[in-house]
């Protein structure tokens, strides 16, 4: 009887074995794989920087909504320079950004606050968001003067501001925003309640400022203005993320040159706008905001 156990003949060597041309032909396929994939995952890094940003952008907005809504409607308060210091020096911290940007590395208040985690995560925003500190930082933001890298700083903490149109400029009596009036522009509203914004969708909040130009939190250009004066961030291939407040986010990517500067650690010698320049302006005007007072009429296309 047929054995139907016993093992086959064996197959001979040259079955079983690689080739070297076949293993010359399989390392050349691997190795074209690595010289085509690792260009193509380099370039996905800013695509996942600007994926973070924007997730940053939505924790800021609906951190923002969540403290307005456990306080009658009331927007966070959004402070000037000497405001927000003394605000802090204080123990007060009840700024949307406790903190100011500097280059500087001394112990002063000002330049203390470019890395002082606490008056971040215990400001008014802090327990609102998940990840309170990185929530306010683009990691595509990377500059940090000589001196602060040479004091081994790893980065400064903020990289976005918010819209001047937006909360208490200061807590003096003599304060317009108080009346809801714009700090800057005594012709324009103020938003001191989140339901105060009827397009909500359509009014930006928080905008990736460039390092050089920030400062404080208060994001603010003239309407009649030839040339940025706090100037948006290109981080993002030549754009910054903006959020507003519905809670969406986007990447805006800015046309002209006139839009996007190098960072040289100061602020620079802005260029006036070219034809590209007055068109990335004009996206800015038309969704900051801007309300006339004497007849509460939309301004700018808003």
């Amino acid at each position: 009887m047929r054995n139907h156990f016993s093992n086959p003949a064996p197959q001979s060597r040259d079955a079983e074995a690689f080739t070297l041309i076949e293993l010359l032909s399989v390392i050349l396929v691997v190795g074209f794989g690595v010289v085509v994939l690792v260009p193509a995952l380099a370039r996905t890094q800013p695509a996942s920087k600007s994926f973070l940003c924007l997730n940053n952008h939505r924790q800021l907005v609906n951190a923002w909504r969540m403290y307005s809504a456990d306080n009658n409607d009331r927007v966070a308060n959004n402070f000037g320079v000497t405001e927000v210091l003394d605000s802090i020096s204080a123990g007060q911290l009840d700024n949307w950004a406790n903190n100011v940007m500097s280059w500087g590395t001394s112990s002063s208040v000002l330049d203390r606050a470019n890395t002082n985690q606490a008056w971040v995560t215990d400001g008014v925003l802090g327990k609102y968001a998940d990840a309170p500190v990185s929530a306010y930082h683009c990691p595509a933001d990377i500059y940090l003067s000589p001196p602060q890298r040479a004091s081994g700083w790893t980065a400064r903490l903020r990289s976005v501001s918010m819209n001047n149109v937006f909360g208490r400029f200061s807590k003096s009596p003599f304060d317009p925003t108080a009346q809801g009036i714009n700090w800057a522009f005594s012709q324009y509203l103020q938003y001191l309640k989140s339901t105060q914004v009827t397009k909500p969708a359509k009014t930006w909040l928080f905008i990736d400022e460039h390092p050089d130009s920030i400062n404080d939190g208060y994001y603010l250009n003239n309407p009649s203005t030839t040339a940025w004066q706090d100037i948006p961030a290109s981080y993002h291939n030549g754009g910054g993320t903006i959020s507003f407040a519905d809670g969406h986010a986007e990447v805006r990517k800015w046309l002209s040159a006139t839009s996007q500067y190098p960072v040289k650690f100061l602020y620079p010698a802005v260029r006036s706008f070219d034809a590209q320049g007055r068109l990335d302006f004009a996206w800015y005007l038309k969704r900051s905001g801007y309300i006339l007072k004497s007849t509460g009429l939309p301004q700018f296309g808003y």
